[in-house]
């Protein structure tokens, strides 16, 4: 038997097609019909009548590592466009222009698709939405979460099903890949390399590519953040709604934010205790601070320091921006510093769920930041620098920021109190009335 006939006699049970096929002959397969010394002389190519079972057996391997047969009721029809109902304005616009661009991706399959976003926010939904699209369309697709991707890669190191380079090859190749949940599980060096090789390979050759992620570009691993930084490719969306499972909450700040057990301190809430008998100064100092907040919420910018004694108002008007800012649909992170520090130094302990750097880079950050109650816990060395470091980059970044404090000024560190100095940036305003105690005088 020639090699010739040996290799056919093998493919025949492997490459069987239609018996009455007039190609093959219900071989499955044809020899290249190409010139002699053409590199695919020769080569074997699949016979027309099996291409579609081809396809399918090709689909089923994608779907058996995929999660799609769990997310078939996440469609684009019962998405809702604009979020939950009393949703304010601008969490409702970043929900609608995201599902809008969802499918529009979904429509074309070009380009990368970035959904960034909290837990909750609808990322996911949009996410599955554009896989069940695509395989309604016939498209082979993965729609897989990163933890789940790199379990499946590990497990197949020496499995049986397929090799670890025959799965490795069907993520980075497929015709459309979903990565959902983006997130601190490439922390080691191993995943991040197996990460960035599919991602550097769908990038290199153009294939389209879903993400989601509740980070910041800032947290990615630096090659895979410059692929996905590539304007020329990616479209990144934030979808800035809060959990629909939890539809009381109304804001998406971490668990640091004590903005929730604040609700009551309002401007209109706020009293200038004019009827307590106090020194016209301190009832005009009152009204100058309350005037100021209330300036300063409708368009936050720069710094706004407000000083006096514990219990003066301080913090209830900086609760009070932190709640208007919230109201018109902005993100306020309002945090008291002695409790800031606690949760940094919690962030050492093994067991926590969240890393310093993620906590302190969502604070650094943060769209509105309210630091009540800056004083004396910023003794130490590391909360001084830390907090130095914090101040030091909004300052520099010019971003919105609200400081209450019962020290002076002279009290506060050196480097942290030459930018409050910065009238160009700061404006500082002194509540002098006395602590407030609930007892109105006739």
């Amino acid at each position: 038997m020639t090699s010739s006939s040996t290799e056919e006699s093998h493919l025949k049970p492997e490459f069987a097609g239609d018996p009455d096929c007039p190609h093959c002959g219900g071989l499955g397969y044809l020899r290249a019909d190409r010139p002699l010394g053409d590199p695919d002389f020769g080569k074997i190519e699949i016979c027309t009548c099996r291409q579609e079972e081809v396809a399918q057996n090709s689909r089923r391997k994608l779907y058996a590592i995929s999660r799609l047969n769990e997310l078939k009721g996440l469609t684009f029809e019962n998405f809702e466009p604009r979020g939950q109902i009393g949703l304010p304005a601008k969490h409702a616009q970043s929900v609608e222009q995201a599902f809008n661009q969802a499918q529009l991706f979904a429509k074309e399959l070009e380009g990368w698709l970035l959904l960034e976003g909290g837990y909750g926010s609808g990322k996911t939904h949009l996410a599955a939405a554009i896989a069940n699209f695509a395989v309604s369309l016939g498209i082979p697709t993965i729609f897989i979460t990163v933890p789940d991707l790199l379990d499946t890669l590990r497990f197949s190191f020496g499995g049986q099903e397929a090799s670890f380079e025959e799965r490795f090859e069907e993520i980075r190749q497929a015709p459309l890949l979903i990565l959902d949940d983006f997130g601190t599980q490439n922390a080691t060096a191993w995943a991040q390399e197996k990460l960035f090789q599919i991602l550097n390979y769908r990038y290199t050759n153009q294939l389209p590519l879903v993400v989601t992620t509740n980070l910041s570009l800032d947290q990615i691993e630096g090659r895979i953040r410059s692929r996905l930084s590539d304007p020329q490719l990616v479209s990144r969306l934030r979808v800035s709604a809060p959990d629909y499972r939890r539809p009381t909450d109304d804001t998406t700040q971490n668990s640091l934010s004590s903005l929730g057990t604040l609700r009551s301190r309002t401007f209109a809430s706020f009293e200038t205790r004019e009827d307590e008998a106090l020194p016209a100064d301190d009832v005009r100092s009152l009204k100058k601070a309350l005037a100021a907040a209330t300036k300063y919420a409708e368009r936050p910018q720069g710094w706004l320091v407000l000083t006096g004694s514990h219990a003066s108002g301080k913090s209830h008007l900086a609760a009070a921006i932190a709640n208007a800012a919230q109201d018109s649909g902005a993100l306020p992170l309002y945090v008291m510093v002695p409790d800031l520090l606690d949760h940094l130094r919690a962030t050492f302990n093994p067991q926590s769920p969240v890393s310093y750097d993620r906590l302190f880079e969502e604070v650094r950050r943060s769209e509105l930041l309210v630091l009540d109650d800056l004083g004396t816990q910023s003794a130490t060395p590391w909360a001084r620098e830390k907090l130095y470091q914090l101040f030091n980059h909004r300052y520099n970044a010019q971003l919105p920021t609200v400081i209450t404090t019962a020290d002076t000024l002279d009290q506060v560190d050196p480097r942290i109190r030459s930018r409050m100095l910065d009238t160009r940036l700061c404006t500082i305003f002194a509540l002098t009335a006395p602590p407030y105690t609930g007892r109105k005088k006739k």
